[in-house]
């Protein structure tokens, strides 16, 4: 066997594993990202659920409110 064909197995090898290291680096930094922007999204969407029974508790109150002025005005 000759040593020049191995030791250029073993440039390849290394350098396609580099390769493969950068790439995985990078798909990493790419993951985390898009991970925060959806736990934003969650956080954005947790907020608006937790002010949704606010908002329709109030809703209700208005509703009662409009009614009994509807009444008064009507007898």
């Amino acid at each position: 066997m000759d040593w020049t064909s191995i030791i250029a197995a073993a440039v390849t090898g290394a350098m396609a594993f580099l390769g493969v290291l950068v790439s995985n680096r990078k798909t990493g930094a790419l993951i985390a990202y898009r991970l925060q922007q959806l736990e934003l999204k969650v956080d954005k969407h947790n907020h608006f659920a937790q002010r949704v029974p606010v908002i329709e508790e109030q809703m209700k109150a208005a509703n009662h409110r409009i009614d009994d002025l509807e009444r008064k005005v009507e007898g």
